[in-house]
């Protein structure tokens, strides 16, 4: 199979971190994140409340914290090669748009979806449009979360024209399930027994990608 497109989830994937812990850590704010997370709301409501931890920010000073999180070991040789290849790349996360597209630029990679923080004045005011802004459910764990990433793979194969059998994905997480069950190769990366049940393969060194194209 010559694969076309590789949907990379982008924390604990793309990033050796995770954006809003990071975040919490640097801000202080991981007494309430932990609140957050433990009040046994949706996945999608646990979103919008956690970016409510966020209000008053600017994008600038997050960014820059953002920036400290390292890449994963040879993630960098792997878009390269990737782009030698003529072989798109998205990124697909839960976390914030502003992060991913800054991502985006710093690995000239192609698509970058996620959930918009709205901003007001030159600062992000707590709201946020999820992405899954319909309440899609994962059609695997019947769940709904603020991003779909199967719905995203559909939608960039009508886009580019391909089959899902022509796509990677790549990611750690429960919100991941669906794409890697989905796409041609689901690569379970550093990830739980739970989520390795729905790859088709695992690994912990994310540049051996390579040894499936």
């Amino acid at each position: 199979m010559k694969y076309k497109l590789v949907l990379f989830d982008m924390d604990g994937t793309l990033l050796d971190g995770r954006t809003i812990y990071t975040l919490a850590e640097k801000k202080e704010f991981k007494n309430e994140l932990t609140s957050i997370l433990k009040s046994g709301k949706k996945f999608y409501e646990i979103t919008i409340e956690i970016a409510k931890l966020l209000k008053g920010y600017k994008k600038s000073e997050l960014i820059k914290i953002i920036r400290e999180i390292p890449l994963q070991k040879d993630v960098e040789k792997l878009i390269k090669e990737l782009k030698k290849r003529k072989i798109k790349t998205a990124i697909v996360t839960d976390s914030y748009q502003f992060v991913a597209d800054d991502l985006r630029k710093r690995l000239d990679l192609d698509y970058a979806y996620a959930n918009n923080l709205i901003s007001l004045n030159g600062r992000f005011t707590g709201q946020i449009v999820i992405h899954n802004n319909e309440l899609i459910k994962d059609y695997i764990n019947n769940e709904i979360y603020s991003i779909c990433k199967s719905c995203v793979l559909d939608e960039l194969c009508d886009k580019l024209g391909i089959s899902e059998k022509e796509v990677i994905a790549i990611g750690d997480g429960i919100v991941d399930i669906s794409m890697l069950d989905k796409a041609g190769l689901g690569i379970a990366f550093k990830a739980s027994e739970k989520v390795q049940k729905h790859a088709d393969v695992t690994s912990s060194d994310i540049i051996n990608l390579l040894n499936y194209l």
